[in-house]
């Protein structure tokens, strides 16, 4: 570990009791004969990923090893919608290479929507619709049994589908797998993600089957979606096909191949307008509800995206939605000195005015996020779709996201969630982390970006501030659960938010603080870039943060994100006489962290002394700082006057002359 020693504006202060000086600097400290208080003892990798470091798939430093590799998952996906039935009917290939060293005996698949099925284990909520038909599974052309002990089979068991090959997928080999499907939509199905509302909007994600995760560290990643624990997959491409009847608009992950055969003529040409413009663009109004594509055949009109390099795909499907579009800039993405641009799309009802701004809240999020992460947005759109009644606050997809019309709340508030969604373009979108598991490395991590962002665009923005006292106000409960528990295990649904989203965020601002802000952006920006289009786990975040801060900080990952610790720090007493001022500070809490005091003197001279975490380290409760005499007294004593730190209690933080 590296203390971390400073004073401002006077180098006199000493520790008493930790033998400082200003010509020595520190001296070794001695410990206390028993312990005070519990240490945060070290964090040990579970043995899988310790495996997985070993075999050179990862490294002690917190970047991809050698040996990395992850498998990979394209579709080929024809569906079809039927409003007045709320059906969905598909058709897919699925093109899976192992790029894995080991043969696979077994493929894995996730039937989302199941979690609509009857008798299904979930731990929310859900209409049951009957979950998804599956009518046809074949591999490699050849087709596939339900059931049985040999041969080629396939069995489903809740959300997931176990397909058995005839013989091991080998390593470096691909596979196709086709299946048949069809399923009734749920009004706001996968707990609020996808569905339908007042007949004129349909939002489709989660609608197929998609490949499970096979990776580095435990295989196939077993566990089913309950309802609360989100997403996990490899990164892929998709040629996507959606028939929809005439005049209703698709809209979706991907880059849409056949505006002209889609999209009515006025339409299109507003439609090529918008994403060249600075501006927003009205592609649809009103008053085009009812010309807005093209005849199509026997009134259906077909609309065909690609995309590369996503891990998932969604779509829209609205009858009666305003059209906004325009573009803004992502930054230089291929190093040629120019500066590229994605295009923004706001799709809404007129019953959501507040949407009215909502393209360009896209736009200053997406631009904003490009440059502070590093790294420029990559796809071709950016889309929001306002979905009041499926959707309650916003979910996130590849290049889409939902969010709920805010009418009854503000600009800030609509911006917010916003920011928020589009933030996941980066967590879980590029960098690929298990939400099912880990959801405050998406969540928690999102989070953080959306506090940036909202102060980058109200400057008067508390973001920070709003999650500290989320997370302190369940604290002061006693009802938290640790960040590392597992996603769809809290015990509450207030200790899974909490867990998931303020308290890593306000972890990270604490981070920040402790390292320095440049530190910390500098550990931040090489986690994302190290790991883009891959899939981390939190040790990888953990080592590469010490990396570049040259610190052992597992004092700090044991204590914030293992435990349930809260800090409380103190100014037990002031004393002044003949000698100097006598200063005593406590840590009532279980949380150790460095105690940043600020002294203040009747002339106004100021001074900060920095009691290190450590001297909490050795098991102490206490530390005396004793200052030389001085001409002027001590008038005010306080801990973290930059309120960096989430201090549970910080009426003790302050001690003033009475």
């Amino acid at each position: 570990m590296i203390t971390r020693w400073f004073t401002a504006f006077t180098t006199a202060a000493l520790l008493a009791g930790c033998g400082t000086s200003p010509s020595t600097g520190p001296a070794p400290m001695q410990g206390p004969a028993r312990l005070e208080r519990p240490i945060p003892y070290p964090v040990t990798p579970p043995a899988e990923y310790q495996r997985a470091v070993a075999s050179g798939t990862r490294t002690a430093t917190g970047a991809p090893g050698a040996r990395y590799w992850q498998n990979r998952a394209d579709y080929q996906i024809r569906t079809r919608v039927i409003p007045d039935q709320k059906r969905l009917e598909g058709s897919e290939t699925i093109t899976y290479t192992n790029n894995s060293p080991n043969p696979l005996a077994q493929l894995h698949v996730d039937l989302t929507l199941n979690q609509n099925a009857p008798g299904v284990v979930r731990n929310e909520p859900a209409e049951v619709t009957g979950g998804v038909e599956v009518t046809r599974v074949a591999l490699d052309g050849q087709a596939v049994a339900q059931g049985g002990r040999e041969g080629a089979r396939y069995a489903i068991n809740g959300t997931r589908m176990v397909i058995v090959p005839s013989a091991p997928v080998a390593p470096g080999a691909t596979v196709r797998i086709g299946v048949d499907w069809a399923f009734k939509v749920p009004q706001a199905g996968g707990s609020g993600r996808m569905g339908y509302s007042e007949e004129n909007l349909f939002f489709f994600a989660y609608f197929y089957p998609a490949m499970a995760v096979y990776d580095d560290v435990v295989g196939w990643h077993p566990d089913p979606f309950r309802g609360t624990g989100e997403f996990y997959a490899d990164f892929g491409s998709y040629d996507v096909t959606f028939e929809a009847p005439a005049q209703w608009i698709v809209f979706g992950t991907g880059a849409l191949q056949n505006a002209e055969q889609a999209l009515a003529p006025a339409i299109l040409q507003r439609y090529r307008q918008g994403v060249e413009s600075d501006q927003v663009v009205h592609v649809v109004t009103p008053a085009d509800f009812e010309r807005v594509t093209t005849a199509g055949q026997n009134g259906m009109v077909t609309w065909r995206f690609r995309a590369d390099s996503v891990r998932d795909v969604a779509y829209s499907v609205t009858r009666a939605s305003n059209w906004d579009a325009r573009r803004t800039a992502v930054g230089d993405r291929n190093g040629d000195g120019r500066t590229d641009h994605t295009a923004i799309h706001a799709f809404w009802r007129p019953n959501a005015p507040r949407w009215a701004g909502a393209a360009d809240m896209e736009a200053h999020a997406i631009t904003f996020l490009s440059e502070f992460t590093g790294i420029p947005y990559p796809w071709p759109h950016m889309t929001s779709v306002e979905a009041e009644d499926i959707i309650s606050g916003g979910m996130e997809y590849p290049m889409m996201t939902i969010i709920s019309s805010f009418t009854r709340s503000s600009d800030q508030g609509l911006y917010g969630t916003t920011a928020h969604e589009l933030a996941h373009m980066w967590v879980p979108m590029i960098v690929s982390v298990d939400e099912r598991r880990y959801a405050w490395m998406d969540e928690g991590m999102t989070t953080y970006h959306e506090a940036q962002a909202r102060k980058d665009t109200f400057p008067t923005s508390t973001g920070e501030i709003e999650d500290r006292e989320s997370y302190l106000g369940l604290a002061r409960t006693g009802g938290e659960g640790e960040i590392m528990r597992r996603s769809d295990f809290h015990y509450t649904g207030a200790a899974y938010g909490v867990a998931s989203y303020p308290k890593p965020s306000t972890n990270f601002v604490s981070l920040r603080g402790i390292l320095g802000e440049a530190t910390f952006n500098r550990a931040w920006r090489t986690f994302l870039q190290r790991w883009a289009w891959k899939h981390p786990y939190p040790w990888d975040f953990f080592n590469t943060v010490e990396e570049v801060a040259g610190e052992d900080l597992d004092w700090f990952w044991r204590t914030w994100f293992y435990e349930t610790w809260t800090l409380d720090q103190a100014v037990g007493s002031v004393a002044e006489g003949a000698g100097g001022a006598t200063i005593v500070i406590e840590d009532r809490g279980l949380a150790p962290m460095p105690a940043r005091v600020t002294i203040t003197r009747e002339n106004g001279e100021t001074q900060m002394i920095e009691v290190p975490v450590e001297t909490w380290l050795e098991g102490r409760r206490t530390a005396t700082l004793t200052l030389p005499r001085h001409a002027s007294p001590v008038i005010r004593v306080e801990i973290d006057a930059e309120n960096a730190f989430p201090d549970i209690q910080r009426d003790n933080n302050v001690w003033a002359r009475q």
